[in-house]
């Protein structure tokens, strides 16, 4: 074997690391939930004859994923009783959110949607919570138990699980709907939470790496608090922990030039596809197509579509660069909407089906691999975690509250309409990528993110 080859060799072994191999299953317990609140949910209110105002208003009930960062802290602080005395600070809260997930995802399969869709909202908001703790709770420990060397394979397997369960999760959920009730349906999904909670309970627990400038500013304002302010020891210690961990990555990134304009592009970039994701089961269901149908083409055969997708994204980038890669796959992105208008004129054919869905994961994977490069380009090396948890925050945040209105759009005009209306609705984005093109530097990476929702 020559020199090459075992260069090559040696490199892969890393993925056979225990810590590194988990990284896929805990990977696959964060998308799971995802999965769960996409297409299964859509379906199941679409076969109880809910109204499309009605299904892509539940689009709101993933707000936790766009605001995790308000309580994030407070879990990095506290302790869970008993459980963290146990386990550690970051497997205790691991568990605790998983625990809380599965009883979430079950019981809201258990309500009745036709009689009081007020429960069947509230668990899926709680599904939305607690999966969004969980995100906070693995985001923290992949950084923790995995060497410096070993986080770029860490953080690919967590992408792949991610993907797995979101995307393959969805279609064994539709798949068995036609043959099992929707509660059931529910109830294994809930169960596959298992995957996580016993990937968490075979790991170790990580040592929380220590910085002496956070701790020192930690305990200055701690001081201040107590000494000026009079406030007592108890309010104090929390109060300067929150303030620490906020100040410094927050007031890094806000010092920017053109900050406003590079969050305006975040929250717009991905708003066409947002908007179109909203409405795609209606949409399937409507023209004559089974949860069957939906399952087996538009998650399982549109699978492959997203792995090429990928690499292709990554090769746009890497002849072209970030801003222009973005613009790329963005043009692309936008106009693979229209294929969706195609569908709408052809009707319930299964082939077009095919096509539909492939040209459209493949275009979205594409944007997702640009999108994720950028914000992670934009991630000081000091504050990653925090400023790319605010950047997928704004980004989140158009794909929940923004495109909650997709359904009263769709129930207002015609389907080819509604279609050509999300491919518009990509425009800003691409409008406020070009104007950075024109005035901002671009940016190299500094460190890779977590996938983006």
């Amino acid at each position: 074997m020559n020199a090459h080859a075992r260069n090559w060799l040696d490199a892969g072994r890393i993925y056979l690391d225990r810590r590194v191999l988990s990284m896929l299953f805990l990977g696959f317990s964060s998308g799971l939930p995802f999965g769960v609140l996409a297409e299964p949910l859509s379906a199941w209110l679409a076969d109880f004859g809910l109204s499309k105002t009605a299904i892509g208003l539940f689009a709101l009930v993933s707000l936790p994923y766009s605001v995790k960062i308000l309580w994030s802290p407070f879990i990095d602080r506290l302790k869970v009783p008993v459980l963290c005395d146990v386990f550690g600070r970051r497997r205790g809260w691991a568990l605790l959110s998983q625990l809380l997930l599965l009883l979430a995802i079950a019981a809201m399969g258990f309500t009745q949607p036709e009689i009081s869709l007020l429960w069947t909202a509230v668990f899926a908001l709680a599904v939305a919570f607690f999966s969004a703790s969980q995100d906070i709770v693995i985001d923290a420990y992949r950084i923790e138990i995995l060497t410096e060397d070993q986080l770029a394979a860490g953080s690919a397997l967590v992408i792949w699980g991610w993907r797995a369960a979101a995307w393959a999760g969805a279609a064994f959920a539709l798949i068995l709907s036609d043959i099992i009730s929707w509660p059931l349906v529910f109830l294994i999904l809930a169960v596959a939470v298992v995957v996580g909670i016993l990937t968490i309970l075979v790991n170790p627990e990580p040592r929380p790496p220590a910085s002496d400038e956070s701790e020192n500013l930690e305990r200055r304002t701690e001081d201040y608090l107590v000494g000026r302010r009079g406030v007592p020891r108890q309010l104090a210690e929390p109060v300067a922990w929150i303030f620490v961990s906020y100040a410094g990555p927050l007031k890094e990134f806000f010092s920017r030039r053109n900050v406003l304009l590079i969050l305006l592009f975040c929250f717009f970039y991905k708003y066409g596809d947002a908007v179109l994701s909203v409405m795609k089961v209606p949409f399937f269901k409507e023209i004559g197509f089974t949860n069957t149908d939906i399952g087996a083409v538009a998650k399982l055969v549109g699978f492959p579509p997203i792995i090429v997708g990928a690499l292709v994204g990554g090769l746009v980038l890497a002849r072209y660069g970030m801003m222009k890669g973005l613009l790329i796959t963005g043009i692309l992105m936008a106009l693979s909407n229209l294929v969706f208008v195609v569908q709408a004129w052809v009707g319930a054919d299964i082939v077009m089906l095919a096509v539909t869905v492939g040209i459209e994961n493949f275009t979205t994977a594409m944007g997702t691999v640009a999108f994720v490069a950028y914000l992670s380009s934009l991630c000081n090396i000091s504050y990653t975690a925090t400023q790319y948890a605010l950047l997928t925050s704004v980004m989140a945040f158009s794909r929940t509250v923004m495109s909650s209105g997709a359904g009263w759009v769709a129930d207002q005009v015609s389907w080819p309409t509604f279609f050509v209306i999300t491919t518009l609705a990509a425009l800003p984005g691409l409008i406020f990528l070009v104007w950075m093109m024109r005035i901002i530097p671009p940016a190299e990476p500094e460190e890779a993110g977590s996938p983006a929702e």
